[in-house]
């Protein structure tokens, strides 16, 4: 089912405010790099879409200069209209049979360590679109078997149950779904969508595999609660999340929901202080943190994390 009907709609001139100036802290440069244009090259060769590029991703010079994408299967258009999103919303195209291995061949390509692999809702399929998730895994461990994978999902409302059961047996290394924002800002910010039954999605995951890596994120500077964020903080570990990310949100057009505040790096600095000691294994909190943004790197001291707490923890019951 659309959920057309919560599509942003564009203010009137008198309604829309002035858009904030961002701070310095949030300016990034232009991507004009050799390694920027071979990855776009690359991305257009084989019929890819990007989160990078469709959510308009203030990093994407950074990453793709490093020959870092993060791909977005299922196609570019979202049955989805949620108010902080730049990718397109209405009624997708059939899915491409040559995604899982054109994804693949990128992955090989780009001589990825480990590569992010995200979605459009898709409303529209009957399993959500899991079943091209589960190939796409398939396709990246036979031609790049030394490749790490994470997923990024989304709610697959209505048929969550076996999607997780699907994906979970596929055996990504990380399994992420983000909760966006607080349960309060759910009914503006992402209506087509539940806090809660997100919630669930990341319990279903450790159910069927505790030892798959589980990862969430929220954006601030939505409106949202210092409590409400420590709220989320304690409910991401009740679900037993591995990694929190939290980044700034950014307004990708007037027609989308406005910037209530730019959150200094000095209370993202914080924020990551009081999620290490809620016990997260690893934690991203910068203003320009997003879902993939060094998930590599983040990949590995939240692997070497959980061999050290396991360490400790049979040292302890030998003692």
């Amino acid at each position: 089912m659309n959920d057309l009907a919560s599509t942003p709609q564009p203010a009137t001139p008198a309604e829309r405010p002035a858009r904030q100036r961002k701070p310095d802290w949030i300016r990034v440069r232009a991507p004009v790099s050799e390694g920027y244009n071979e990855t776009r090259k690359l991305m257009r060769e084989l019929n890819l879409h990007t989160v990078c590029e469709e959510a308009a991703c203030p990093n994407i010079g950074e990453c793709w200069t490093k020959k870092h994408a993060t791909v977005m299967i299922l196609g570019d258009v979202c049955t989805r209209a949620c108010a902080f999103c730049n990718v397109k919303t209405g009624m997708p195209k059939a899915v491409d049979p040559f995604e899982p291995e054109n994804t693949a061949i990128a992955a090989a390509k780009m001589g990825l360590e480990h590569i992010v692999i995200t979605s459009v809702d898709r409303d529209d399929l009957p399993d959500g679109g899991a079943s091209q998730f589960v190939k796409v895994i398939e396709a990246l461990r036979r031609n790049t078997p030394n490749t790490t994978i994470e997923i990024l999902t989304p709610d697959f409302r209505g048929k969550m149950r076996r999607a997780v059961e699907m994906i979970c047996e596929a055996g990504p290394d990380v399994y992420n779904h983000n909760l966006e924002t607080v349960p309060r800002l759910y009914p503006t910010i992402r209506p087509g969508a539940r806090y809660y039954a997100s919630l669930r999605l990341l319990e279903e995951v450790k159910a069927h595999n505790p030892l798959i890596f589980t990862k969430s994120g929220i954006m601030l500077g939505l409106g949202e609660q210092r409590l409400e964020v420590h709220q989320v903080m304690d409910d991401m570990r009740s679900a037993e999340v591995d990694f929190i990310t939290m980044g700034q949100y950014l307004q990708p057009t007037p027609k989308h929901a406005a910037v209530e505040e730019f959150v200094t790096p000095k209370a993202f600095s914080a924020y990551g202080a009081i999620a290490r000691a809620k016990g997260f294994l690893q934690v991203a909190a910068t203003p320009l943190t997003r879902s993939s943004y060094h998930a590599g790197d983040d990949f590995a001291k939240m692997r070497a994390a959980r061999e050290e707490k396991l360490a400790r923890a049979g040292a302890k019951a030998k003692a």
